[in-house]
């Protein structure tokens, strides 16, 4: 599968952004178990062309990273356009390894952003999303990508004339998640119009799946399914990011790997929280781990006071200590499967 000339190999496995989750150290471990493209936390159009700090630092990423997309959401023509030109510049904005695509986000739910028409707000407003699309691929040289849903509620799922009105303008690849806006993220994902996009005889770029891919047998499954070309996964990497080498294990052997041990886990969780304090200094960095340190052992008995610590302590070699506990007292216990996951 190729995007633009980026080259993804065969079946590749995306990370979904997601707000306050996919930083730059949680990417860097989603990596190392073989995420094939990754892209940054949403950035705001509006932030980034007022400046605004959080903004432009969500753009920096890393060499390691590549292939990269920044990716930005927004609902004023002209604020995507110059998001997207400082997204193409971002290595002379902010330094680090800048963008290799840039990905623009017409599928966020959450109220605060699709309620005032961006995100997922968009699907109300297909003329307008197609108008910033072409507005934005016309603006750069980067390949542009679109990140979607089937609709906005269940009686206007637009996705399969809205997709190739995208491609038409110009996009390079298209992701679709399985679920419309107002669903947000409950009940389960439908594919079959993702399937449907896919077996449309004029659309000719690569489209991607998302929505409830949780283990290995899903994802293989969802590929035979629905014959698309990669496929997208968010919220099951959290507290799981192995699920990216379990996938490409069984896609490729057609087996199952064994749970990952509860020590194998205190040394992932240690090098996550010494490359988020490295990237984000002591303070951020420790606080900003927290969410995953409780996540990484979901499952073990007992598990509270030990949890209580992960979540409140500051100092980092108190951390360290305390996954060192983690690795003595329950390193021979059996932590929930990724069938039970």
């Amino acid at each position: 599968m190729k995007i633009g000339e980026i080259d993804l190999g065969n079946r590749p496995l995306f990370l979904a952004p997601m707000e306050d989750v996919t930083d730059a150290s949680f990417r860097f471990v989603c990596k190392e178990f073989g995420a094939d493209m990754m892209y940054t936390e949403f950035v705001s159009s509006d932030g980034l062309i007022r400046d605004a700090g959080k903004a432009l630092a969500k753009m920096v990423t890393h060499d390691y990273e590549a292939p990269i997309g920044i990716q930005i959401y927004g609902n004023i023509p002209e604020a995507m356009v110059d998001a997207a030109k400082m997204a193409e510049n971002a290595v002379q904005l902010v330094g680090g390894h800048g963008a290799d695509l840039i990905d623009i986000n017409f599928g966020c739910p959450v109220n605060k952003i699709a309620r005032r028409g961006a995100g997922s707000g968009m699907m109300r407003e297909p003329d307008k999303m197609v108008m910033i699309t072409k507005m934005v691929v016309d603006a750069v040289k980067l390949p542009v990508t679109v990140k979607t849903r089937l609709g906005w509620d269940e009686d206007s799922k637009i996705i399969v004339d809205l997709a190739e009105r995208l491609q038409d303008v110009g996009i390079k690849a298209l992701t679709i998640h399985g679920r419309t806006r107002c669903q947000m993220y409950k009940g389960e994902a439908d594919w079959t119009l993702i399937g449907k996009v896919k077996e449309n005889p004029r659309m000719h770029i690569p489209v991607i799946g998302n929505g409830d891919i949780d283990s290995p047998q899903k994802a293989g499954e969802y590929f035979e399914r629905y014959g698309v070309d990669g496929i997208m996964i968010g919220r099951a990497t959290y507290g799981h990011p192995w699920i990216f080498r379990e996938i490409r294990h069984y896609l490729d052997t057609g087996e199952l790997l064994p749970p990952m041990s509860v020590n194998e886990r205190v040394a992932l969780a240690k090098r996550h929280l010494a490359k988020s304090i490295e990237v984000k200094g002591e303070k951020a960095g420790v606080l900003e781990m927290r969410r995953h340190l409780s996540a990484y052992f979901k499952g073990l008995p007992d598990f509270r006071e030990t949890r209580l610590k992960l979540v409140t302590l500051n100092d980092p070699q108190e951390l360290y200590r305390t996954l060192d506990y983690v690795g003595g007292r329950w390193g021979e216990t059996q932590t929930e499967t990724d069938h039970d996951r």
